[in-house]
């Protein structure tokens, strides 16, 4: 992951060796090298993710120095942190040491095995929070991501998932449960949401250069303090991308870059709202597109 971009871009390859000093451990050769076993453990999943990501924002901007400034920016769930780093808001430094520990206490809140996520297809939130509501039975259940229209993804203990899984053929409904390693964006990771708050506390965000749609809001934000309260609300709250899209296309956005690894993103903004267009930017190739795209 970004071995090829950073090859190509001293840029890239600098926020490698950045991200590298800040966490005290090669989270470039976890990227370039594996073994995924460890690549996958949350704690060094997140901060790869924002490393991989700040990596392609930097050889995007180097490769195309006169780009306009982006009118928002947001990120899905650990996405949220590029999107400040971005926008002048969160270094990187800060970023890749605060995710490092986020992504260590979401795993420390529920102990393994004890919570689970599952994606129910084709309901509104009104039907996913019904559903919830009647499978909860005393445990915690409850919507985590609003995705995409017929998308929303549930999170709780694992068996009230499971409960919610065999009600949704009954209610009309499709449950996929995920491979996750915990429960997030539920009331179950209050925990990590106490950890995060402490560590963001001792850093400073600056009022961002471009306004950063919150997850957890789902509305525009540029002052660096109410960015932290909305980091830690993010992570026992659900994500409301399907909302954060829609904002963004009622506000006028017609193209968006989605930079980093992977192409889910387009594809669910796609499913949102077919007025924004987007280009998903990973490697040296996609940068090479951004102009055409743009026309």
């Amino acid at each position: 992951m970004g071995r090829a971009l950073a090859s190509a871009s001293p840029e890239a390859a600098r926020v490698f060796e950045d991200a590298d000093r800040a966490l005290g451990f090669s989270i470039s050769a976890l990227c370039f090298e594996g073994p995924a076993s460890e690549l996958v453990l949350t704690k060094h999943t997140q901060p790869a993710i924002v490393t991989a990501s700040i990596a392609v924002l930097a050889a995007i901007r180097a490769a195309h120095p006169n780009l306009p400034t982006p009118e928002f920016a947001a990120g899905h769930s650990l996405g949220e942190y590029s999107a400040l780093v971005a926008a002048g808001s969160l270094s990187l430094e800060d970023a890749v040491r605060v995710v490092h520990l986020r992504g260590r206490a979401m795993q420390e809140a529920v102990p393994e095995g004890e919570g689970a996520m599952a994606a129910i297809m084709g309901g509104d939130r009104a039907a996913v929070e019904a559903l919830c509501a009647e499978a909860a039975e005393g445990e915690v259940l409850s919507p985590a991501n609003f995705n995409a229209p017929g998308q929303i993804v549930i999170s709780g203990h694992k068996g009230a998932v499971n409960r919610a899984a065999e009600l949704a053929g009954d209610k009309k409904l499709k449950a996929i449960p995920l491979k996750v390693s915990a429960p997030f964006h539920c009331a179950l990771m209050a925990p990590a949401a106490r950890a995060v708050e402490t560590a963001l506390a001792g850093m400073t965000l600056r009022t961002a250069n471009f306004p950063v749609i919150a997850n957890v809001s789902a509305s525009p934000n540029q002052d660096g303090e109410e960015a932290k309260r909305l980091l830690v609300r993010q992570i026992d709250g659900p994500v409301l991308w399907e909302q954060t899209i829609l904002r963004m296309a009622e506000a006028g956005v017609t193209h968006a870059l989605e930079i980093g690894p992977g192409k889910v993103l387009a594809g669910l903004v796609k499913r949102i709202d077919k007025r924004i267009s987007v280009l998903s930017v990973s490697d040296p190739e996609s940068i090479a597109r951004i102009p055409e795209f743009f026309g």
